[in-house]
């Protein structure tokens, strides 16, 4: 097998469950030792620690509350300790917080883009320096959101719309350090949060998607490990839709299906 990540150390936030838990259990697939980062419960850390263990890869479990900027400085520092480097780095700790824009409170903006936006630039200033001395990869996990609109999401959007711009911008600041940063956009993917929202159905949402099926961890684990390998060593400053084709599609077209349902 392939292991084009073979000698490069990763963390991946927000790596415990759902969208990370996929890229982390990928990279280590493909050859990287990976920091598993999560926030409230280790329980999907630990069982992704075994699953990364077996084959062959060093990892570690860190927590860390990334609202907090000393936070994330410690969380790039403790993973350089106990892996012995850092070349990849992948923002993907988020929160998703659906609210009409005039009951948003100061505490829920301030939390959304502390998580969302801040954390990313944070994580990525201090890990700059480990980055720098082999040449290494930042992806930053945006949203479908940060591209078009959605009711209740106009705060969340905004997030997303600011780490696309800061992906574009650090690409070009990192570009003389060797240092890549890119974005991938996931539409819908389905993690476990979907299943407590009321009414869903995996069919209704699929049919929704031009592609026919609903988005999975894996789908988005495959391309941020082809953004961090060797094979994108020509591709940086770019957002990389994984939506099955949403973003592609007129909204008018999903409107008029809807109708016609």
């Amino acid at each position: 097998m392939s292991l084009p990540l073979s000698g490069r150390r990763a963390l991946v936030t927000g790596s415990g469950t759902g969208i990370g838990h996929g890229i982390a259990r990928e990279l280590a697939r493909q050859g990287a030792d990976v920091a598993i980062h999560y926030a409230h419960s280790a329980d999907g850390a630990e069982s992704l620690r075994a699953e990364i263990q077996e084959v062959g890869r060093r990892v570690a479990v860190l927590p860390a509350d990334l609202s907090q900027p000393r936070a994330c400085r410690r969380l790039v520092d403790d993973t350089v300790a106990a892996l012995g480097g850092l070349e990849i780095l992948v923002n993907n700790s988020g929160i998703t917080l659906t609210r009409d824009p005039a009951s948003l409170t100061d505490a829920e903006y301030d939390e959304l883009f502390g998580v969302n936006v801040r954390a990313a630039y944070v994580c990525s200033q201090q890990a700059v320096p480990h980055l720098a001395r082999r040449g290494g990869a930042i992806v930053n996990v945006s949203s479908i959101h940060g591209g078009a609109g959605f009711p209740g999401h106009a705060a969340y959007a905004a997030t997303k719309g600011a780490l696309n711009a800061f992906t574009r911008a650090l690409a070009i600041d990192l570009a003389p350090k060797r240092i890549r940063v890119n974005a991938v956009a996931p539409g819908l993917i389905e993690v476990p949060r979907y299943f407590d929202m009321p009414g869903y159905s995996r069919e209704q949402t699929a049919a929704r998607v031009p592609w026919g099926r609903m988005g999975e961890p894996a789908d988005v684990a495959r391309v941020v490990a082809f953004l961090v390998s060797p094979a994108a060593d020509y591709v940086t400053g770019q957002l990389l839709y994984v939506d099955g084709g949403i973003n592609a599609r007129m909204g008018l077209v999903w409107e008029e299906a809807e109708a016609r349902r």
